[in-house]
């Protein structure tokens, strides 16, 4: 009996144990946890009646104190109420969420010793936060959600996720997503986290920022200063990034506004400054400096060490207290390589001497303030050559600066200790061309190189120039998703990766359209830059190229405007930004290069074509700019002025110009125009539009014309007045000249309107012949034989006769009209390859013979 007894002590423990170890497993934030259904394991965070309330301490960070905040409208984004914040005794009776950071004296801390979170899963992370139920966490509370972070930013990211997963895009300001509204909000009981980032430092360069980013910021912000920097510092937190190199093209981060910099560090974001701004300075901060203090621009070390040492100081004594990652090295000024005579000695020295620097300034040892040394360009080249840097520096590889990765680290040999980063490229100002104005980084490519850096240990930065910001959204969500997790990433999931991002943007409804579309244009944008694109790139004589890929973009562009027309207004704006306007301005430049190419090689042939080609690259250009106009003035309220200013036609070396420049064009005159009159045989068959006559012989009382656009094809030809008989004198004709390769017998087949025998059912007459033979009289429509139908359904008559071409060569063909309303819209010769088809073949060439 004593053994039963323990034996189902012991039984119910292990039970006990395992439905605690179950409820505790921790999924991954990704899934969701959020419902608008209620069921038996789902939390209430809001209903109808219920006030949703955030429990804070009140010491709270600032940076977390500003997400608390953005959560609060978040939720009053989508539930059209706002919750409270509270310090102390919540509502028993209220939905209840609780915020905070492990080892920060906070309610956290409390309830880890109360067992309710486990300690092990936030203790030393890095950046960790979990998302789960607990079960009373206060006296008179059944009920609340947790967000617990391993830090500061740990906490922040939690608070963004849950702001996600209610509705709430990380794009709902820089790309205007909507937020749907939800009336009923549950939480699935659970613990979810998305663990630590894979890679430390992961964040977005703003750079070549003008005409655009810097025309936008100075009309909506009054320049590149805080109020600017913590719209884009939020994106990146709710992207999971954590690191920045600001805009550098004139500008100067910490000093432009002195507000920015202390509010990097209380938002959560490591400063950085581009690969050739030591010191936590920009090089226009140096500018601004030898002006100041009346100094020769000398950014040389060797002639100038004193003066730059003094200048790398104000860096370190101005940051010294906010967290960043210090760029260190030299470049030449002005983004340019070092003189000709830099040696690796004095390059070392540099280093050396900047990090004496950092030590007296902060008072502590050069390795614990952060610092990376980005091997760009040709100080590669130095690395190559054996220049080292002390242990702890970060060494940041570079790509080509078009997303090919230029080295990594030899894994057969000792590893640099300080680790490796990776600085890439979606934007670019350099030869050959620049390539800032639209995305051209189809993620594949993206993840096929950042896999590649990953698998070969590069994991400590991830930087990613991303130009103006806006069009870049869709691989910068990816970039930093990646950089969170590579491991979540394979060359089987990445289209699942767009469909869902798609999704959370625009909805389920459309994911799967929208994701076809975001995954396709960038692949025909890195087929050729936007700027290296003219009217020589394809070929118009080789295998159809051009006119197929602007057809590929063509099409492209409907199916984006299908889905356009069928969104909820609400999303059109956002729609617009993300999909719609990349896809359609570059399918405009396709199609403006493209009548440009046509335009050139029919007016070196004198065909009068040429001049409507002339008129279609104006139309294109002039389209652009439309476009444009509707992008930066009209969509989401004017919200967007300059942003679209990049020039991107009209280059003529690797760099822009102010403005687009309309592409050469040439008009023929009359006196100049050639048209070929004979048609050639090719492929079995000969096919012309009757207006193309070489004759037309016309009396005094008839005469013939071209109707445009009638039928269903080109135009059709008839006899006017429509009241008058021809009669033998008259001899109204038009003739069609034919260069065949072949001999036979050749059927010919007219396709006539199915014009009925209106005149007393006598039908409707006309004669054939070729070369002046005896010509073949043809009622077409005089007895019905079960046709009508058929002439009905397929609106046309189809007349046939039979030929014999005994010589090859040119012959003539005539075509005479016996009675009035015959109208003829095509001519068919079947020279043994004619194939069916319900339009009938193409027309054939024409040549001059």
């Amino acid at each position: 009996m004593n053994d039963k007894k323990y034996l189902m002590k012991n039984y119910l423990k292990f039970i006990y144990a395992l439905i605690f170890v179950l409820a505790s497993t921790l999924s991954k934030a990704s899934q969701p946890f959020i419902t608008e259904d209620k069921s038996q394991n789902v939390m209430v965070l809001k209903e109808k009646s219920l006030s949703l309330s955030f429990f804070i301490n009140p010491n709270l960070d600032a940076g977390i104190l500003r997400a608390v905040h953005n959560l609060q409208s978040d939720f009053e984004k989508v539930t059209g109420q706002r919750p409270l914040i509270l310090n102390q005794n919540p509502n028993a009776s209220s939905p209840l969420i609780i915020i905070g950071t492990i080892g920060s004296n906070s309610v956290i801390d409390d309830l880890i010793k109360q067992k309710k979170i486990e300690r092990k899963e936030l203790k030393g992370k890095n950046e960790k936060f979990i998302i789960q139920h607990v079960r009373s966490p206060f006296k008179g509370v059944d009920d609340a959600l947790v967000i617990a972070g391993s830090d500061k930013r740990g906490t922040i990211y939690g608070i963004y996720e849950l702001s996600k997963q209610i509705g709430v895009s990380p794009w709902y300001y820089w790309a205007d997503v909507p937020v749907k509204q939800k009336e009923n909000i549950y939480f699935i009981k659970g613990i979810y986290t998305d663990g630590e980032p894979a890679v430390k430092y992961r964040g977005i360069f703003l750079n070549d920022e003008a005409p655009a980013l810097s025309g936008w910021a100075k009309a909506t912000f009054g320049g590149f200063n805080s109020k600017f920097y913590e719209k884009v510092f939020e994106l990146v937190l709710r992207l999971k990034g954590n690191y920045m190199w600001p805009a550098m093209w004139g500008n100067a981060f910490y000093d432009d506004d002195v507000a920015s910099g202390p509010l990097a560090n209380e938002m959560g974001i490591v400063m950085g400054t581009s690969h050739h701004e030591p010191m936590a300075l920009a090089q226009t901060d140096w500018r601004r400096y030898i002006k100041k203090n009346n100094l020769p621009n000398v950014w040389d070390y060797s002639k100038n060490k004193t003066v730059l040492d003094e200048f790398w100081k104000t860096g370190i004594q101005r940051s010294k207290n906010w967290e960043k990652l210090v760029t260190i090295g030299m470049r030449g000024d002005g983004d340019e390589a070092m003189s000709e005579g830099t040696n690796i000695s004095l390059l070392e020295n540099i280093v050396k001497e900047q990090r004496k620097i950092i030590e007296k300034e902060t008072g502590q040892s050069a390795n614990k303030t952060p610092q990376v040394w980005a091997l760009y360009k040709e100080v590669q080249d130095y690395y190559d050559q054996g220049m080292r840097v002390p242990d702890d520096v970060i060494l940041l590889f570079c790509d080509d600066n078009w997303g090919n990765v230029r080295k990594l680290p030899d894994l057969s040999k000792p590893l640099h200790k300080g680790g490796y980063g990776m600085y890439y490229h979606f934007d670019y100002v350099g030869g050959p061309r620049n390539s800032k104005w639209i995305n051209i980084s189809p993620i594949q490519r993206v993840w096929e190189q950042m896999n590649l850096s990953y698998e070969n240990g590069v994991d400590k930065v991830w930087i990613v120039n991303v130009g103006d910001l806006k069009p870049m959204e869709f691989p910068i969500s990816f970039f930093l998703d990646m950089a969170w997790n590579p491991k979540n990433f394979n060359s089987q999931n990445l289209f699942q990766y767009t469909e869902s991002w798609a999704g959370a943007q625009f909805g389920s409804k459309y994911a799967k359209e929208i994701a076809r579309l975001l995954n396709t244009y960038p692949k025909f944008n890195r087929r050729v830059t936007p700027e290296m694109l003219d009217s020589k790139t394809y070929s118009l004589e080789n295998y159809n190229e051009f006119e197929m890929v602007v057809n590929d973009y063509k099409k492209l562009a409907l199916d984006a405007y299908r889905v356009y027309n069928e969104l909820p207004n609400e999303y059109k704006d956002a729609y617009f930004e993300l999909v719609l306007y990349p896809i359609d301005a570059c399918c405009n430049l396709y199609e403006m290069y493209f009548a440009q190419a046509k335009n050139k090689k029919l007016a070196s042939e004198k065909n009068d074509l040429a001049n409507y080609y002339a008129d279609e690259v104006k139309v294109k250009f002039e389209r652009d700019s439309i476009l444009q106009n509707k992008y930066n003035n009209e969509i989401a309220g004017g919200k967007w002025p300059h942003m679209m200013d990049q020039m991107r036609i009209g280059y003529k070396a690797w760099h822009d110009g102010p403005k687009n420049i309309l592409p050469e064009v040439k008009y023929l005159p009359d006196s100049e125009i050639i048209v070929p009159k004979v048609f050639a045989e090719k492929e079995g068959y000969v096919s012309i539009h009757a207006e193309h006559f070489s004759t037309v012989n016309n009396s005094k009382k008839i005469h013939w014309e071209v109707i445009p656009d009638f039928g269903k094809t080109l135009s059709g030809i008839t006899t006017f007045p429509q009241n008058i008989y021809p009669t033998a004198d008259d001899n109204v004709f038009v003739e069609y000249e034919i260069n065949f390769a072949s001999t036979g017998e050749f059927k010919v087949e007219l396709l006539l309107a199915p014009t009925l025998n209106f005149n007393s059912n006598k039908g409707l007459r006309y004669e054939i012949s070729f070369d002046g033979e005896k010509p073949q009289q043809v009622n077409f429509n005089g007895h019905y034989k079960g046709e009508l139908g058929k002439w009905q359904a397929e609106h046309m008559i189809h007349s046939v006769t039979k030929h014999t071409i005994l010589k090859s060569g040119k012959h003539t063909l005539r075509f005479r009209v016996l009675d009035p309303g015959i109208v003829l819209q095509k001519i068919l010769i079947d020279t043994g390859g004619l194939k069916p088809s319900y339009l009938g073949a193409p027309e054939s060439e024409r040549v001059s013979q």
